[in-house]
């Protein structure tokens, strides 16, 4: 429960400032700097290695480069649940899981249904996944008015969302493939789970493979971002050492550091460093990771994302178009309707029960935060329309995470009780 509010807490505060960065990427884009911060992103940047060149703008650096470390953490936070969360048990993973894939299946069908046979049909995976960060800073506000059910839902929910996003970004919008740099990558993979067979514990060879592996992803036409992922499932779950056992360690080397033992060692450094790396392996490579990176993605990786892809220029006739309206349908009736109709259906067919303490009311009020799409609808806007995505397509994001936000919280704050009681250790 301590990994689970600590993350509740990265992803509050960083909604927040998500936020404030989607408004000054908004801003720029409508002002008189408009041109000058467009072309900041498009400004190439790269390295060279006797013939071999490697360059690409500012803004692909960031959606192939720095986003793999994002996709790392979905990565770990899938492999958290899968392991000790709400995804481990089936009977409880059922609902969430029901949920999501209704989420992600009514918004694509209504989109498909406005853009059928349309060139802008590409973009059907837009509306597909939730963003954790704004979902959980809107719910954040609410306090503890929200029944911690409704929390835990709706966050697993998400983590399967990111899981479908991912397999919609591997399947629909990878294009001609490489065989021979997938098989590099392959083996780049291949050598990261060997290090990992054989009991390799510094982080340096792990990172040197997982480049490698995603240098080849890039070069192959497989996004490279889907490196992060794959490495992220990949992390052990498990601590190498039993505190127990480290406990009697220190007992044992508690004597060095009495007295002039200390004084009179010789390999202070080295006895310093062996300390770190028993301390660390008292805890499993993903808590570790986990516990390292979520602080580095939500609050620099995905703000950084948000000024490079949102600055839209909000003009009133991106709002009637049809790839707009396509979107914004998809999130603001799309999401919710997907979600409710597949939880009904599973609790209807006996698969799953609702959540001790959740209401059909407060569930339908909260499924609508749940049309809350940014991140990921903007990074696979990317990926369907060019590096620079589609105008009407990012207004279409902006107008259904909006609305979704607002009738989400509207809702919530008419459903829930003023004052929420707190849950007891039987609960």
């Amino acid at each position: 429960m301590r990994t689970f509010a600590r993350f509740l807490h990265i992803e509050a505060t960083s909604g927040v400032l998500l936020m404030l960065c989607t408004a000054f990427a908004i801003f720029m884009a409508n002002s008189a700097w408009a041109d000058s911060y467009l072309m900041f992103w498009k400004t190439e940047v790269g390295v060279s290695f006797g013939s071999l060149h490697f360059r690409h703008s500012l803004r692909h650096i960031i959606n192939d480069g720095l986003m793999v470390i994002f996709f790392f953490v979905i990565g770990l936070e899938v492999k958290r649940e899968l392991a000790h969360g709400a995804l481990a048990d089936l009977r409880r993973a059922t609902l969430p899981i029901a949920a999501a894939v209704g989420g992600m299946l009514v918004p694509a069908g209504i989109y498909l249904a406005f853009q059928y046979d349309q060139p802008a049909a590409r973009g059907w995976g837009i509306p597909m996944a939730t963003d954790i960060a704004f979902v959980v800073g809107f719910l954040a506000l609410l306090g503890s008015r929200v029944p911690n059910s409704l929390r835990v839902l709706l966050l697993s929910l998400a983590i399967v969302d990111d899981i479908g996003a991912i397999i919609v970004i591997a399947i629909g919008y990878t294009h001609e493939l490489d065989g021979r740099f997938l098989m590099l990558a392959a083996i780049g993979i291949g050598v990261v789970h060997l290090f990992s067979r054989i009991g390799v514990r510094r982080f340096p060879p792990y990172i040197i493979a997982g480049l490698f592996a995603w240098f080849a992803f890039h070069e192959s036409g497989v996004h490279a971002t889907l490196t992060g992922v794959i490495l992220g499932l990949m992390t052990p779950a498990k601590a190498t050492i039993v505190p127990d056992h480290f406990h009697q360690y220190l007992l044992q080397t508690g004597d060095l550091f009495r007295g002039e033992g200390w004084h009179n060692e010789d390999r202070r450094a080295h006895k310093v460093r062996e300390v770190q790396r028993l301390t660390r392996e008292t805890v499993s490579p993903l808590e570790y990771l986990e516990a390292t990176l979520h602080p580095w993605s939500s609050y620099f990786i995905i703000p950084i994302f948000a000024m490079a892809n949102a600055g839209v220029s909000l003009q009133l006739a991106n709002v009637g178009d049809s790839v707009a309206v396509a979107v914004a349908l998809g999130l603001v009736i799309g999401k919710p309707l997907g979600v409710l109709l597949f939880c009904l259906l599973t609790v209807r067919l006996g698969w799953a029960k609702m959540p001790h303490g959740l209401s059909w009311r407060i569930l339908i009020a909260g499924s609508f935060l749940t049309g809350i799409g940014f991140t990921m609808a903007l990074f696979i806007d990317g990926l369907a329309f060019g590096e620079e995505g589609l105008d009407t397509a990012k207004t279409g994001i902006m107008v259904g995470s909006a609305i979704s936000a607002l009738l989400g919280m509207t809702f919530l704050m008419w459903t829930l009780p003023k004052h929420h009681a707190p849950h007891t250790a039987e609960e």
